[in-house]
């Protein structure tokens, strides 16, 4: 574990195949996560990448719009809600101006409304299993982009503000964008659940589209358009 720890924070790279595999077997690694495990021991990168603020292109923002019922919303590196429609502001964060995405310095991010915000994470009926998702996803992240100050930041953030998030992170989770289905249990129209499904939006490297459904003629179909016209 150490050694793994030594290869996130950039200290140990070019290991040999053989090493690599008996880290992954000791460690009991899944194939992403080993696919990981070899990125971080690849060669450094050469000079500093700029980040600059993240921004959604216009077609996704109109196709965002279009969608009245289905909750659909913008990630970014760190999670950040870069865009979503009215029904993703209704379900996870209502508390929150409609327009804060808009502005950067505003933004939510998804991660923090997760760990760090009571409104959102008494949303979830599974949250452990939320929140699990969610730290597998930064663990990732942070090996792609391992000198994003954004994603430093946040994850700093969690760590001294989160026992539960600092415990997970310490795991070592890797995951990327997957279907899940989610039951939310909200405080105006109860329990709904919804399939999720999460797609990587090609032509911005490391946004994603994650898009929510009900099942068609469901109680959750219904509590989903109560939810709305609320």
């Amino acid at each position: 574990m150490a050694y793994y720890t030594r290869l996130e924070q950039g200290q140990s790279v070019n290991a040999s195949d053989a090493v690599l595999d008996a880290i992954g077997r000791a460690l009991r690694l899944d194939d992403e996560e080993q696919a990981h495990l070899r990125g971080l021991a690849g060669p450094p990168r050469k000079g500093v990448r700029r980040y600059r603020p993240e921004r959604v292109r216009p077609a996704t923002v109109a196709v965002l719009r279009s969608m009245d019922v289905n909750p659909a919303l913008v990630l970014g590196r760190a999670a950040d809600i870069l865009a979503w429609n009215r029904p993703a502001h209704a379900l996870p964060a209502p508390h929150l101006a409609l327009d804060a995405p808009d502005r950067p310095g505003d933004r939510p991010n998804m991660a923090r409304l997760v760990f760090l915000e009571p409104h959102t994470r008494d949303l979830y009926a599974e949250w452990p299993a939320k929140a699990r998702d969610t730290v597998a996803y930064l663990r990732k992240a942070a090996g792609q982009w391992p000198d994003d100050p954004a994603l430093t930041e946040l994850v700093g953030e969690l760590t001294m503000n989160s026992a539960e998030f600092a415990a997970m992170w310490a795991r070592h989770p890797v995951r990327d964008c997957h279907s899940v289905t989610v039951t939310f249990r909200h405080p105006l129209v109860g329990e709904m659940t919804l399939a999720e499904e999460v797609f990587r939006l090609q032509e911005q490297p490391g946004q994603r589209l994650a898009v929510f459904a009900a099942e068609p003629g469901s109680a959750s179909e219904a509590a989903l358009r109560l939810l709305l016209a609320s």
